[in-house]
């Protein structure tokens, strides 16, 4: 018998028959994480792509396909990397129960646009399959269209009669419209689909069982011919191109190609195919689990077989799971606890429990997996070794250990707390897992509450969803930030009101009607609604103006916050001030002039538009799996949080400054309809828009463009003053790739009218690098944030950063004893007004010079608190830990030395020392030192003077150091230097002990030095006479 084809083979086979064959162009796979279309979870289809063709959005646009021909036919081939798994396609409660169920699979697929159609289509399938594949002729059947009256469509007649010319009557069927009619959506492309049927029976009796949705007759090939374009009005009309869409399950194919080599057609399994067996090998090896054997729970009716049976399970799943979160982590998505990030979240905890549960394995092992499907599937996927600069292999695997080490810890409690929710269940709620056990496996050990149901159906138990939802919802609504503008009190006659605040954006003074006062019971909080206003209401992360208001009277309030709460505007209003204008009261109806302190306004504006800039730049640098998770712009700063998998390196946050800054340098105009919203979904399919995924956006939006015109009557205005020199818009060709080399983005927010104001400072001048990031950490897991300062507060950290540099150097004078210099201007053009370096400013007064240690200590002090730019942080903390070695070293030395001196003077202690009862008596002051040189004087002292009693004293910034000693025979007498620390301390106003050898005690009475001397002489003579 032949070997039988490899999984590569098929696939190689494949593209070359409709490339080589049929004039077909290969069309790299997209990514399985739809960076452009935010509505879309995963690419789910082949046609994903494609769409743009298909909506008529574009042409086709071949001559940009890789390898194309320019001005060839039409037609694309590839094989495509989907992930079905959350949403409407949805298998990943099935995935590993049977043998072809999948969340990561290939679609093998072959497109016609406006070229062949069914003809083609269906021959050519029927040869690749039976002629190239060899399969059995006699064991396919083919579907077509049936018609629908209810819907006026006739039959397929023509997919029908070519079908008739290769198959006999019996083995061409009608499909109704669930089976046999494709539609994209509700409105657009549509039509016919003629399906190919693979018969696995023995005696190939399985006709009936077409589309009856019974496995031993799988559909293997569905071939949609795309004719008619359904209309708002639901009716259905003739396309004047028309298209074919084909896909095949690759994972499929390959079993059913096996099946038929080895003439095991009744036994496909996708799983049994070099598809997978590798990936089992390696589990195999990683776990130490027994080998698969491929076993399923339907089959294994012997009990013996059931341990078996979930180890099978438990491989088939941690191998498709592994697959789909190898390709989606190199796709740019990441574990998160929202949208696409948590499916994968949830895919990767469910593979975890099984290899713990069903394998064996007590240690990380997905992690140590990951290579094995670099290895499998590279070859037709390089991006899995070659993406992120070649190491993408072990950042997928980081990123999957992090998350796997988190569930850890939690796993095996988990379980035995739903040990414990099951077995009470089957005996006290009739096999039904309460909704409160369920919460909390979620709430406090991570458990999907699929995983929880999954769990229990292996244990013949459900779970309580309906109590579950409940305290999923009580645990949202407790979690929710109380917002104050959201516990606004708001009389009942005006909860139909809405604020007209268009002004905010172009006018800073306003002439308004006070419609009514609102208040918070639980802060005392007053807030005023007027008809309309120019102040900014905090919203989508931009904080609320302030200002004031101006009464007819001439009373002016302070607005002092503004806030959004559904369709109103709150303006917070100075209380006390309010309480103490006893005269001139407004009431409703009352016309006032709102007020917007522009002052205060402007740097908002400016961080707003570097944030749009910034954002930008992060996906440039970080790649498109960057995603937006929430951000804050006031007038100090513009903070941003976003998704990424590891800290952002020194390189990259260098290239994202470098990138906000040329774009501001650019002095783009920022474009936004003149702030007239636009069509959401036509603004969805702009090129390299940036948008939240999950957001839900209402059907107008305001776009800002930073450096594009957003409609072409704009583009018009735009050209007229000389702002634009292009020919379109962003909604005019929105499916321009040039469009991603500029910000755009849904934003409600105020911005600069130009990105040159950024670097605008108040007394004229243009900041160097007006945009600088001072800060970039964590702020939870695969959450990393980036705070950035613009305009004055740039040059400021800027100058904080030359002066602290500047100082580092004058203490690096210091700590190599160089005579004191003057310290060099900075390297600026914008000369720092802070005062002169610490070393020097502490030398020009009367206490004495600071050390290098104390010089450390206050610039790592210094360094902590002040605002400056990361990098510079970097680089300093570097130079600061150099200079902290070198004043260790100096201390160190002078340590030394000063120890050698103090020994020295303890020499002319022995010279003139007494004995009593044959013990050297070595009572005396040393000078100023600290313990540790005392320790050397006295350690040299015992080590001559034989049998001795010893008492050192010495000064020390300003306090009394004392040592006592005692040689081991003194201590055999009863004299211990404990008490004789405790004895004399005292008198410098301190105290002390140790141990009867060696005991220290001080105090800060230095003056009294001699006199503790003098006590412990009498004390020491008294005790040995």
């Amino acid at each position: 018998m032949n070997t039988p084809r490899s999984a590569a083979q098929i696939r190689r086979e494949f593209i070359e028959y409709f490339v080589q064959r049929c004039g077909h162009t290969f069309v790299p796979s997209s990514p399985v994480v739809p960076h452009d279309d935010p509505t879309l979870m995963f690419t789910n289809a082949g046609m994903n792509q494609f769409k743009p063709i298909f909506l008529g959005q574009r042409a086709p646009d071949v001559n940009t396909w890789p390898g194309a021909t320019p001005g060839m036919p039409t037609r694309a081939a590839n094989t495509q990397k989907c992930i079905r798994a959350g949403g409407k396609h949805n298998d990943l409660d099935d995935v590993g129960h049977d043998t072809y169920h999948h969340t990561f699979f290939e679609m093998l697929g072959n497109w016609s646009f406006g070229d062949y159609f069914k003809k083609e289509a269906i021959e050519w399938a029927w040869d690749l399959l039976t002629r190239v594949w060899s399969i059995d002729p006699q064991r396919l059947h083919a579907t077509y269209f049936e018609g629908d009256a209810s819907e006026g469509l006739e039959p397929d007649t023509e997919a029908r009669d070519l079908w008739l010319k290769i198959l006999p009557p019996e083995r061409v069927h009608p499909g109704n419209k669930k089976d046999n009619f494709w539609e994209m959506g509700d409105t657009g492309p549509c039509g016919p689909c003629s399906e190919i049927h693979i018969d696995l029976t023995p005696d190939r009796s399985g006709g009936r069982l077409v589309n009856a949705g019974d496995a031993r007759v799988m559909e293997i090939w569905n071939l949609v011919f795309i004719q008619f374009n359904r209309g708002p009005d639901g009716r259905l009309s003739p396309l004047p191109a028309k298209h074919v869409d084909t896909g095949m399950g690759f994972e499929r194919i390959c079993a059913v190609i096996r099946g038929v080599e080895t003439g095991r057609l009744g036994q496909v399994s996708n799983y049994d195919t070099d598809v997978f067996t590798p990936i089992f090998a390696a589990i195999q090896r990683v776990t130490g689990a027994p080998a698969y054997t491929g076993l399923l729970e339907s089959g294994a009716q012997d009990s013996n077989l059931k341990p078996q049976v979930f180890k099978d399970v438990a491989y088939r799943v941690v191998a498709d799971h592994l697959r789909t979160l190898t390709f989606a982590i190199t796709d740019g998505a990441s574990p998160s606890n929202e949208g696409r990030g948590y499916v994968l979240r949830r895919i990767l905890r469910r593979a975890v429990r099984y290899g713990r549960q069903y394998l064996g394995t007590h240690k990380l092992f997905m992690c140590e997996l990951v290579s094995a499907v670099a290895d499998a599937m590279g070859e037709a996927f390089p991006e899995l070794r070659s993406a992120h600069g070649g190491k993408n292999v072990e950042r997928v695997a980081a990123i999957i250990r992090d998350e796997e080490a988190s569930f850890i810890k939690t796993l095996d409690r988990g379980i035995a707390l739903f040990e414990e929710a099951a077995k009470y269940a089957a005996q006290h709620h009739h096999g039904r897992i309460s909704g409160e056990d369920a919460f909390k496996l979620h709430d406090t050990y991570g458990f999907p509450i699929d995983l929880t149901e999954l769990m229990a159906e292996e244990r013949g138990l459900t779970v309580n969803i309906g109590e579950y939802e409940r305290l999923m919802e009580e645990a949202r609504e407790r979690s929710r930030a109380k917002d104050v503008a959201a516990t606004m009190a708001i009389p009942e006659e005006y909860l139909t009101t809405e604020t007209d605040d268009r002004s905010k954006y172009t006018i800073d003074s306003i002439e308004a009607t006070f419609l009514f006062p609102a208040g918070d019971a639980e802060s005392g909080s007053i807030a005023w609604v007027f008809d309309r206003t120019c102040l900014y209401g905090e919203q989508g992360g931009q904080t609320g103006d302030k200002g004031y208001l101006e009464t007819a009277s001439g009373l002016r309030i302070r607005i002092v916050d503004t806030r959004r709460s559904g369709n109103v505007v709150l303006h917070f209003v100075d209380h006390e001030q309010l309480l103490a204008a006893t005269s001139a009261r407004v009431k409703p109806g009352d016309r006032v002039r709102l007020q917007v302190d522009s002052a205060r306004r402007a740097p908002i504006m400016r961080n707003h538009t570097a944030t749009h800039l910034m954002n930008w730049a992060l996906r440039e640098v970080l790649g498109e799996g960057v995603q937006q998770k929430g951000s804050l712009v006031d007038p100090d700063k513009t903070r941003f949080d976003l998704s990424h998998h590891s800290a952002i390196t020194e390189a990259e946050l260098a290239r994202i400054e470098q990138l906000t800054n040329e774009q501001i340098a650019r002095d783009l105009p920022v474009f936004t309809n003149d702030n007239v919203p636009v069509d959401q979904k036509a603004a969805m399919k702009i090129n390299g828009l940036r948008a939240v995924f999950g957001e839900k956006y209402p059907d107008k939006v305001r776009v800002v463009s930073i450096g594009v015109p957003v409609t072409d009557e704009e583009a018009k205005r735009a050209r007229d003053r000389g702002e634009w020199s292009g020919t379109t818009s962003l909604l005019g060709s929105p499916d321009d790739p040039a469009w991603r080399q500029y910000s755009v983005e849904f934003c409600g927010g105020t911005h600069v009218k130009r990105t040159g104001e950024i670097a605008q400072l108040p007394d004229g001048r243009i900041a160097e690098r007006p945009f600088v990031i001072v800060e970039e950490s964590a702020v939870a897991k695969g959450i990393r944030r980036v705070v950035g300062v613009t305009g004055e507060k740039a040059v400021a950290a800027q100058r904080a950063a030359e002066q602290l540099w500047r100082e580092i150097d004058a203490a690096f004078a210091v700590a190599r004893n160089e005579p004191p210099m003057e310290p060099p201007e900075a390297p600026t053009k914008e000369p720092s007004k802070e005062p002169r370096a610490s070393a020097r400013a502490a030398a020009s007064t009367q206490s004495p010079p600071p050390t290098a240690e104390q010089l450390v200590a206050d610039l790592n002090a210094r360094l902590a608190t002040t605002e400056l730019p990361v990098l510079a942080r970097h680089r300093l903390r570097a130079r600061l830990a150099e200079l902290q070695e070198l004043a260790k070293k100096q201390k160190k030395e002078q340590t030394k030395a000063g120890a050698a001196d103090v020994i020295a003077r303890a020499d002319k202690l022995l010279a003139a020392s007494t004995r009593v009862n044959n013990v050297t008596l070595l009572c005396g002051e040393l000078g100023s030192a600290g313990i540790e040189p005392l320790r050397a004087a006295c350690d040299s002292l015992r080590a001559r003077a034989g049998s001795a009693a010893i008492l050192l004293a010495a000064e020390s910034d300003g306090k009394a150091v004392l040592l006592a000693a005692m040689t081991a025979d003194v201590v055999a007498r009863g004299i211990k230097a404990g008490d004789l620390i405790k004895e004399i301390a005292p008198l410098v106003g301190g105290r002390g002990g140790g141990k009867p050898d060696l005991a220290q005690g001080g105090g800060p009475d230095a003056g009294k030095i001699g006199e503790a001397v003098a006590a412990a002489k009498a004390w020491l003579q008294a005790k040995l006479g």
